[in-house]
């Protein structure tokens, strides 16, 4: 099992998760461009000798696998992870050493098996003493954050006396380092052992992705690091952070700090930028992008506690009921105040996108005000308020555009028809066919994402990651060009029910099961397989 992972997992997942029977464990434990990562692979080939244990305990499953029965040993005192001959990459990589370390401990860390003495005249296997990685790229990218076209493709050989693992960039060899750990198993004698590998690996989608909803419920800090910890596990790339929403507003802005003072549940329910940037950097060591949400002009309650004026009041008859609606589209100051807003959030967050939201806005306040309703006039709206939503859209799209940001939208901006950038990614959530969603978005020219069947808020009886691991997400009416226009997928846990006493256990590992289907080949579907993976995977997080 994965030792470490007393500190990784939080304590209150591992305690919940210790409590369950393994069967419904797997089942109860669970709403963005760029071509697809590479090409439609052939099927995944597995020449997998009888009784060899990788068959149990890949996940997700490689493109490309050989093992055979021959195990070769690893002496935790002598082995080690190094920088292979003409790597790009060297001691001064601290993404690489930072990695070497973690794994190390994964691997090696305080076993929980009580060892037995080996009986006599057992077989000693031969020993593995290295494993040397190789970057091959010239710039490695130690130094530089994960984007949606970085190379994680990766080859692994295991022989005696060193195992290679080769990668363009460090990408790749951090989802190579993760399977390299997976590899290692330890028998009833304490013994660490490998079996003679041979690994092709790369995502068969760029964009694989965790949505965590920090406004529901405040998240801790160790909560969000320990479910990127369980990210890289998975082999996920993207934490697509919903940071903020009606009900709190715990982003603590350097140019608007009282959108928190007044916002937030409390003073200590807030992130502070050292937060934000500690969350960006750990991410960042895993390979794994943060792309924040900031979504408007719906889910805004708590913006306008402490920025007065920028929501709309809602009247009855000539008068206002003292209640607000969505972020008021009419006034000057409010794209003001987006501007210097969004200059911010695009110099705080790294990534080259943003998540700008843009779902479910209800109408009926701004119906209601006659401010509101004289502006529909002058421009020709008539009584179509999804023409006010994309004319607001619009706006925010060209103040963030002019950061050099992309953006990636919920699918109502599309279907309101706002005039979108050739170069928006459109994010598809509503479950109710969604296939055919996927198919007027990419048949538009637009670049998707699909979270549709992959809301993980919504718990069932019994084994549900079945349903989200049999999901296919290419399958939709559309030619092969469309199809690239699918850059993967993200699996939503929405905060309404969810803090940090619920979150590892309701998320992983449901969430495992969307990971191999946004990395692994098309045709790896075997439930039976899978479920034999997965247990054991599950427990390894532990």
């Amino acid at each position: 099992s994965r030792r470490a992972m007393g500190r990784a997992m939080g304590l209150a997942g591992v305690l919940v998760g210790l409590f369950l029977v393994p069967a419904v464990l797997v089942s109860t434990s669970l709403r963005h461009g760029a071509p697809r990562a590479e090409p439609a692979p052939e099927p995944a080939e597995r020449e997998l000798a009888s009784g060899a244990v990788p068959e149990d305990s890949l996940w997700p499953l490689p493109q490309w696998l050989r093992t055979s029965r021959r195990q070769l040993q690893l002496a935790p005192a002598r082995f080690q992870l190094v920088h292979g001959a003409g790597s790009s990459a060297g001691p001064a990589c601290g993404l690489l050493q930072d990695a070497f370390r973690r794994y190390y401990e994964y691997m090696f860390g305080q076993s929980r098996r009580r060892r037995g003495r080996r009986p006599l005249g057992a077989r000693a296997d031969p020993e593995l003493s290295q494993l040397q990685v190789v970057i091959e790229s010239r710039d490695p990218g130690c130094h530089s954050y994960p984007h949606l076209a970085s190379n994680e493709a990766y080859h692994l050989t295991v022989t005696e006396p060193v195992a290679v693992l080769k990668a363009n960039e460090v990408w790749g060899a951090l989802r190579g380092l993760e399977t390299f750990s997976q590899l290692v198993h330890e028998d009833d004698y304490g013994s660490f052992l490998v079996n003679e590998s041979e690994i092709d690996d790369f995502p068969r989608f760029a964009h694989r992705g965790i949505l965590l909803d920090t406004s529901r419920h405040y998240l801790p800090l160790k909560s969000i690091l320990t479910n990127l910890d369980a990210m890289a596990f998975n082999k996920f790339n993207v934490l697509h952070w919903h940071i903020v929403d009606d009900q709190s507003f715990p982003y603590q802005s350097i140019y608007f700090p009282e959108l928190s003072d007044k916002g937030a549940y409390s003073y200590n329910h807030i992130y502070t930028p050292t937060d934000i940037r500690l969350v960006i950097e750990y991410a960042r060591l895993r390979g794994i992008r943060v792309i924040p949400e900031f979504d408007t002009p719906g889910h805004t309650q708590s913006w306008g506690k402490g920025q007065k004026g920028l929501l709309t009041p809602c009247y009855s008859g000539e008068q206002p009921t003292g209640s607000f609606g969505p972020v008021n589209p009419i006034l000057n100051t409010t794209y003001n105040f987006m501007t210097k807003f969004f200059k911010e959030i695009s110099s705080v967050f790294p990534d080259a996108y943003i998540h700008l939201g843009g779902d479910e806005v209800n109408f009926d306040c701004w119906k209601s005000n006659p401010e509101v309703k004289e502006f529909m006039k002058k421009q020709g709206f008539g009584i179509d308020y999804a023409k006010l939503e994309s004319y607001y859209i619009q706006k925010i799209l060209n103040i963030v555009s002019s950061y050099d940001k992309g953006y990636i939208v919920w699918q109502e901006v599309f279907d309101n028809k706002a005039q979108l950038k050739p170069e928006t990614v459109v994010q598809v959530w509503m479950e109710n066919n969604y296939a055919h969603e996927l198919s007027s978005v990419t048949g538009a020219g637009f670049t998707a994402i699909l979270a549709a069947p992959w809301y993980l808020d919504y718990i069932s009886y019994g084994q549900d990651w079945k349903k989200y691991y049999s999901v296919e997400p290419l399958n939709f009416p559309g030619s092969e060009k469309q199809k690239k226009l699918l850059i993967g997928g993200e699996a939503c846990l929405w905060g309404e029910f969810v803090d940090a006493t619920n979150l590892t256990p309701r998320l992983w590992p449901r969430a495992s099961a969307i990971g191999e289907r946004l990395w692994s080949s098309w045709n790896v579907t075997n439930l039976q397989d899978a479920y034999k993976r997965l247990t054991n995977h599950r427990c390894r997080m532990l």
